[in-house]
């Protein structure tokens, strides 16, 4: 419930008040991400409901939740992305690394963990490619985010002291 009334309040946010591209930092993937967290947990809850007759009593319920968890954090990625080609592409702000960048990557992998797992539960092996293409897209954040960082202390390595 609280989600729903915090997304709501980001969302009318990003869509209504004014925004510069340094309001739309690499934390708003959280949003998705927590979406992909429930969805993990309600699947694993439908994977193991074998085990548990009040899960296989409450599992119809269980899985349309799931599915809309799921189907709520995949929302959220085409505006993301829409959002990154706004803030980068349309008003110029510059891509250097930031910190804030490692947000991106928690998630993208749970988004890829909580679609293999849904293709698990729910036996839709059509999930499977889209979650080892965010395997992949997960892989790619990190590795630029560690590129980035090691850029950034190299700079600054190279420095001269008290500049």
């Amino acid at each position: 419930m609280l989600y729903a009334l915090l997304m709501s309040l980001i969302f009318y946010r990003i869509m209504f008040l004014p925004l510069s591209p340094t309001d739309l930092s690499p934390p708003y993937w959280i949003n998705m991400g927590a979406m992909a967290i429930s969805t993990l947990a309600g699947t694993l809850l439908l994977q193991q409901s074998h085990a548990w007759p009040l899960l296989q009593t409450v599992q119809p319920f269980v899985q349309g939740v799931t599915l809309l968890f799921w189907a709520g954090g995949s929302w959220w990625i085409p505006l993301l992305l829409v959002l990154g080609v706004w803030r980068h592409g349309l008003q110029r702000h510059p891509l250097r690394y930031e910190g804030l960048y490692w947000a991106m990557v928690f998630p993208l992998g749970m988004y890829a963990m909580a679609t293999h797992h849904l293709a698990l539960a729910l036996e839709q092996a059509w999930l499977e490619p889209l979650a080892r293409a965010f395997m992949w897209a997960a892989l790619a954040a990190w590795a630029l985010a560690a590129l980035g960082l090691l850029g950034a202390l190299a700079q600054a390595l190279r420095r001269p002291a008290g500049a």
